[in-house]
């Protein structure tokens, strides 16, 4: 099985193309986004592992590409910034699944195998998200309505600029 660990933290890319290549995985490593589409025709992997920031570029406007080039492909995003609204986008584009950093290794084999359990509907149980989710998640939401601009962002959330910057910095700690 090939993967391409399309990554920009370069420790980060190693470890995960060491822990994999022992599972039986022959590893190929991208660190900028424009390389990534002539990876994939060069590489044809079977797997992909994509970090939603490369650098300063969002890997979203990846994921339709990557797709395109390869339809069958297993593709997994990887995420320090999680939220419902990125998570849901991303679905929608075409990744096969999500999950936020720090992620193990194990879940991370087993996201790339399609072996993660898949919810049951009774196993919902309905809970409330604290007000520090429910910020952050609009935030999101409105963030990612904006492309990614800040100011735009700012603007429609009505606050300034700094202060939207230091809340996305201070990812809350959800329960």
């Amino acid at each position: 099985m090939k993967l391409l660990i399309i990554e920009d933290d370069k420790a980060l890319c190693t470890t995960l193309n060491r822990r994999l290549t022992k599972q039986n995985f022959e590893c190929h490593e991208v660190h900028q986004a424009d390389q990534v589409l002539h990876n994939c025709h060069l590489i044809k992997p079977t797997h992909i592992i994509l970090d939603m920031k490369l650098a300063s570029d969002n890997s979203l406007n990846l994921i339709k590409p990557i797709r395109a080039a390869l339809p069958n492909v297993r593709l997994l995003l990887l995420t320090g910034f999680a939220s419902i609204a990125t998570a849901v986008e991303a679905m929608r584009l075409g990744a096969d699944d999500y999950l936020s950093k720090p992620a193990d290794t194990k879940m991370i084999l087993k996201s790339l195998l399609d072996e993660r359990e898949k919810p049951q509907e009774q196993d919902f149980e309905m809970q409330t998200m604290s007000t520090e989710r429910l910020e952050w998640e609009h935030i999101q939401q409105v963030l990612n309505c904006n492309e990614g601009n800040i100011s735009a962002t700012a603007r429609q959330l009505g606050m300034h600029r700094r202060t939207l910057q230091r809340k996305l910095q201070k990812k809350p700690i959800f329960q």
